[in-house]
């Protein structure tokens, strides 16, 4: 019992503290979502009224929710298998670097994920730009006429995807590296001994010990891409024709732009709500695989 309450005297602040900026914030939006708080509301409290279920209704028949829910997806389906096919092609060259090398490397792959995202956002923007950017620049060189990459709709999400890879890929790969570094020798050695390629033992050992570091790795680029917002914020605006709109952009305009802040509640756990679903998806897919 004596051990117990020493336990509990060392983590109550930090249990209070989850308390009072994570718990208490979310009990509190959670009952926002089902109130139309307003700016009315906000200046006097007895517009405030309950609507119930109204809020997350009206996002469903919305099609400006299920426009930016399906540029999220979009985000999602192809920036995920980029970030991750990067990483892992990265960290297994690293891996296979000599061990000199390595440090400076690994610390040019995590340059872009310690930077602000604010700074290199606005510099791709200069990158991309359609008559000054280097990126038409050197498409030119090949007969390639320039692209209007933030500007037209078809390629405006695709380069926020581009952008998001090179700018996260760094933090997956070191973890990714570390999981390779874990590997048994004895594995490369026996699995060579038998006759085994290079790519077989990349195939038949490397991948499947490596399963639950890529399964952790996975889990936390799909929540953190779900997330979508300083990219589309400070590149396009939700532009062009609301085309780069995600959930959590919809989320800031419903709540800072037109002050519904009711609704705005609503969109953070609507999108919180299909996070769960796809994370349970992928630990379904987990169970079933065995990792």
């Amino acid at each position: 019992m004596k051990r117990n309450w020493m336990a509990w005297v060392f983590a109550g602040p930090a249990i209070t503290l989850i308390a009072v900026f994570f718990l208490l914030p979310v009990v509190t939006a959670l009952l926002l979502s089902a109130t139309d708080f307003d700016l009315y509301a906000l200046a006097d409290m007895r517009q405030l009224r309950f609507v119930g279920l109204q809020n997350y209704l009206a996002l469903l028949r919305s099609a400006e929710f299920w426009n930016a829910f399906g540029n999220t997806v979009y985000f999602v389906l192809l920036g995920v298998p980029l970030s991750l096919g990067l990483s892992l092609l990265c960290a297994v060259l690293l891996n296979s670097a000599a061990a000199r090398a390595q440090g400076f490397f690994r610390t040019a792959m995590f340059a872009p994920v310690v930077a602000t995202m604010v700074a290199v956002a606005v510099i791709w923007r200069y990158l991309l730009h359609t008559r000054y950017g280097w990126v038409n620049h050197l498409l030119s060189f090949v007969g390639i006429a320039p692209v209007d990459w933030l500007g037209d709709p078809q390629w405006s999400m695709p380069a926020i995807v581009v952008f998001a890879v090179w700018k996260n890929f760094g933090y997956n790969a070191v973890i990714l590296l570390a999981g390779l570094q874990g590997i048994p020798r004895d594995l490369y050695e026996a699995a060579a001994m038998d006759g085994a390629g290079p790519w077989q033992r990349f195939r038949c050992v490397t991948l499947p010990m490596l399963a639950p570091t890529m399964f952790m790795v996975g889990i936390l680029t799909v929540t953190g891409y779900f997330q979508l917002f300083g990219e589309p914020y400070v590149m396009t605006q939700g532009g062009p024709g609301r085309s780069t709109v995600s959930v959590l952009y919809l989320m800031y305009e419903e709540g800072f732009k037109w002050w519904n802040l009711g609704s705005a509640s609503a969109v953070a756990f609507m999108l919180f709500a299909f996070m769960m679903l796809f994370t349970s998806a992928l630990l379904l897919v987990r169970k079933w695989r065995g990792w």
